[in-house]
């Protein structure tokens, strides 16, 4: 038992699983996992990595520049507006050191009290307009994290602003002081977040390198298998972090490759919904929230808990539903089951990142079209109906004869140019022929009634209950409600215009996606179904040129099977969750539970 003042020799809530060195295989397996993520292109190249820092560079000198700009504006005089100084932060993918290439710098620029975010935009904005290589710039001042894009010499790079109460930004700040956080806004502590809690989590790992090369695995991995989505309802790019830092608290002299194979084990058993810490959480200066399930019933309801480190703690995962912890819950199990092949020396890395089989998976999928006439306006519409998809998958998770709702990651944008209202009306319905999706803008120029129609679309695949057995004649899954609900919340956004916005949701059967979900080549072939004479089929296929049923969220479900052909007679699509037992992964012997890394042992 340790002595009453013994000094804690750990990072993290709990004490190490292990802190044994890995074993020669170990180290075997982590050198083959570095050349697999370099052949999967994971790695930028030195050009672009100096590009970077160049990059950074005149950024930094051109948020002085603007800070000294404004501070004259303010009447300050030329030696205190030089003080005034404003540093640049960089936080996300490219701080954690798990970029790749041409992935997006996020860099906060840190400015003194008498800088305003209007001035952000209204100065900094137009500066950087003139930068010698700048493209794209684009100011999104009403965003709930006010940001600025731009490419600069083909680096993207996204731009937030906090505003402290400072007269001055030395060039030593750091922001892991909590003090620095009274008196900000709402909007500029939230600014300040991404950069604090990135660099709380590389204060917490024992060993930043080791970390950097197991995320930059685990990152992969579920970009992967489709399961990189905060706003879709699975793990964004901090909670991963998160979740790989807290591994690597738990094995601190461990490898990459034994981190991997342990990270997928121990999330596999997790007892959610215990928390996910890197350390206690703490109190600090500010009246905020603070994340407390004793105290939040809202807090009490997060399926997956991972906790932000750095004050105010918050959780990270508060957008998970029980379709997409079940859906990672699986993947935690392949990824366990194929590391422990490939420390074997049975299955290759390569396995682990293999695409995910999201379009052959079910029967049934909800087709979800947002749609305008204006580019631009298609941005900001699509991204409004995508971040309230995760709503319909809680809709649809209440309808009884649905098992799971599981939404795709992205969405499918196209542009369609129509010649007339009949084309338009269903492309708007995210029916798009081959001749609209093969026609091009020259086309359409100058013709009565002709226009340009911009769509994306979202998926949910729909895992439906088997039919009872002995259970006679069709069954109808009605989805009606749920759907309406989803599109009347959507409309209730408010710079919803009905005549230049549309939104509609429709099913379709696997055999009805469109080619724009797969990659060349990986489409089902349709295979052409005799018909017995005399006998009719209820997996036949519509009639030629026959549009599939609108809004249809009434489906006949008229066979009881658990895997069907689909009605063009493709490849079986499963429709029930495996009955096959399940054999949990196990930590190497010697190791104990995954319990442990809970600090949550039955006894």
């Amino acid at each position: 038992m340790a002595a009453p003042n013994e000094v804690k020799e750990y990072v993290g809530v709990t004490p190490p699983i292990s802190v044994a060195e890995s074993t020669p295989r170990e180290r075997e397996v982590t050198v083959t996992l570095m050349e697999e993520l370099r052949r999967q292109n994971t790695f930028e190249s030195e050009e672009e990595a100096r590009t970077r820092e160049i990059v950074l560079g005149r950024v930094a000198a051109l948020v002085k520049r603007f800070v000294h700009k404004v501070s004259l504006t303010r009447g300050l005089s030329e030696t205190a507006a030089n003080a005034a100084g404003g540093k640049i932060f960089t936080f996300g993918s490219y701080r954690l050191g798990v970029h790749g290439p041409g992935s997006d710098i996020d860099t906060l620029c840190v400015v003194p009290k008498h800088v305003s975010r209007e001035d952000f935009f209204d100065v900094f904005e137009p500066m950087l307009k003139e930068l010698e290589g700048v493209a794209e710039v684009s100011g999104v001042p009403e965003a709930y994290v006010p940001v600025i894009k731009t490419k600069i010499d083909g680096i993207p790079l996204d731009f937030l602003v906090a505003r402290l109460n400072l007269s001055s930004i030395p060039d030593d700040l750091s922001l892991q002081d909590d003090n620095l956080l009274q008196g900000l806004d709402e909007r500029c502590v939230r600014s300040l977040g991404g950069s604090r809690q990135i660099g709380e989590i590389l204060r917490l790992v024992p060993n930043v390198d080791v970390f950097r090369d197991a995320l930059r695995c685990i990152k992969l991995w579920a970009q992967r298998r489709a399961i990189y989505s905060n706003v879709n309802g699975f793990l964004g790019g901090v909670a991963w972090a998160l979740l790989v830092a807290r591994i690597c608290q738990l094995y601190p002299n461990a490898t990459a490759g034994a981190i991997v194979s342990r990270f997928f084990i121990i999330m596999y058993q997790w007892q959610w919904p215990q928390p996910v810490l890197l350390k206690q959480i703490e109190d600090g200066p500010l009246q905020v929230r603070v994340w407390n399930p004793r105290l939040y019933p809202s807090d009490r309801a997060h399926r997956m808990p991972i906790i932000t480190p750095a004050y105010p703690s918050m959780c990270s995962t508060h957008n998970v539903t029980e379709s997409t912890q079940g859906i990672m819950t699986e993947e935690f199990k392949r990824g366990a089951d194929i590391v422990d092949k490939v420390i074997v020396g049975t299955a290759q890395w390569s396995e682990l990142f293999a695409k995910h089989d999201f379009f052959f998976k079910y029967r049934y999928y909800l087709q979800i079209t947002a749609s305008t006439g204006d580019e631009d306006l298609q941005i900001k519409w699509a991204g409004t109906v995508e971040s309230r998809v995760r709503q319909l998958v809680m809709k649809l998770e209440q309808v009884d004869s649905i098992l799971r709702a599981h939404p795709f990651v992205k969405g499918f944008d196209q542009v369609s140019h129509c010649l007339n209202e009949t084309e338009v009306k269903a492309v708007v319905q995210g029916d798009i022929s081959d001749a609209v999706a093969s026609r091009k803008l020259e086309n359409i120029e100058g013709k009565e009634g002709a226009r340009t129609v911009y769509t994306t679309c979202f998926y949910i695949g729909l895992l439906i209950k088997t039919k009872p057995p002995g259970s006679v004649g069709t069954r109808r899954l009605d989805i009606s409600y749920p759907t309406n609900e989803f599109t009347k919340m959507v409309k209730m956004w408010d710079k919803y215009d009905e005549s230049a916005m549309g939104i509609y949701v429709r099913h379709i059967k696997s055999s009805g996606l469109p080619d724009n979900v797969f990659d060349p080549g990986d489409k089902p072939a349709k295979v052409t179904q005799k018909r017995t004479k005399g006998k009719s089929s209820n997996t036949a296929s519509d009639p030629p040129n026959k549009r599939q049923r609108s809004s249809q969220t009434v489906t006949d479900l008229s066979s009881g099977k658990a895997t069907e052909r689909s009605p063009s007679g493709g490849a079986p699509v499963s429709e029930s969750l495996s009955s096959q037992p399940i054999k949990t992964p196990q930590l190497p012997f010697g190791e104990g539970s995954a319990a442990l890394a809970t600090g949550v042992v039955k006894s």
